[in-house]
């Protein structure tokens, strides 16, 4: 996939050295001017190549640290269950893709808990999934989120949900589900993110190539990495230091601070916040 930092070594960095060779630029506030105006029109190019944006859910429509807070006690009551089950999830992480990963981490569950495969299944379900349900009706998502996603969709994009545990655990997703042309757990695709067999189901389910998709998340290594080994291109919600003095992930094509930014940058009207 061609990243911003790829753009910038095929594409700018030739036209640049045969303009400032050829004098055209004869002072350094001129070669940082014409930089940035090369850098932004090859980014525009790349971001008006796309005919869906899909998104991540947790941490990325809303910030993680509200369920966190929430569901402290639930975590401690349960604190080995959920250890057990971050190891079976990094597992599963390293594993093929398989035809029903329920029954496959039910059977890793298992395994570790020395329990049958259908108990653990069902206590995934109600440990992990259904307890944590009535939770999300008390969480906004973040500022903005519905109006960018609106306007995305009057602009003909395609909308996309992906995540890594089951969408419809969010109800209505703050409003956002009858927006979705495509509501995919990586769960029900059969291999957790950030493996690209999963965005090739995302893809496959758009009917678009990967490289015309849009994929927004908060996590580098699953969100950003996956969608840029399947071959789309990945957008990264900025957070912490990054946030605060506007620090681009470099390895994602577009980094945003809020959603009236991304919203600016994927319909063509920002000049700020793309690496």
């Amino acid at each position: 996939m061609s990243t911003p930092s790829n753009a910038y070594r095929s594409y700018i960095r030739p036209v640049r050295e045969s303009c400032f060779r050829s004098g055209l630029f004869c002072n350094t506030r001129k070669k940082s001017l014409w930089t940035f105006i090369l850098t932004f029109c090859i980014i525009n190019v790349m971001i008006e190549g796309i005919k869906a944006v899909a998104f991540d859910i947790d941490g990325t429509l809303y910030p993680d640290w509200k369920l966190y807070v929430r569901i402290a006690g639930h975590f401690l009551r349960h604190i080995w269950f959920f250890h057990e089950y971050n190891e079976v999830r990094k597992e599963l992480r390293r594993s093929a893709p398989v035809a029903d990963l329920f029954e496959y981490q039910g059977r890793l569950m298992a395994h570790r808990l020395h329990i049958s495969i259908e108990l653990a299944k069902r206590k995934v379900d109600e440990i992990c999934y259904k307890a944590l349900e009535p939770y999300f009706e008390h969480i906004a998502p973040y500022y903005q989120v519905y109006e960018t996603i609106v306007s995305f969709k009057e602009a003909g994009l395609k909308i996309a949900l992906f995540s890594d545990f089951p969408p419809e655990q969010k109800g209505d997703i703050w409003g956002l589900l009858p927006l979705c042309d495509v509501l995919l757990g990586s769960e029900s695709a059969g291999a957790l993110k950030p493996s690209p067999y999963s965005f090739g189901i995302l893809a496959q389910k758009l009917e678009l190539e990967p490289h015309e998709i849009l994929y927004i998340g908060n996590s580098k290594k699953y969100d950003v990495g996956g969608a840029n080994n399947a071959g789309m291109k990945s957008g990264y919600i900025m957070r912490g230091f990054r946030r605060i003095f506007n620090i681009p992930y470099k390895k994602a094509d577009v980094s945003f601070r809020n959603y009236q930014e991304l919203r600016e940058i994927v319909l063509g009207s920002s000049k700020n916040h793309l690496e």
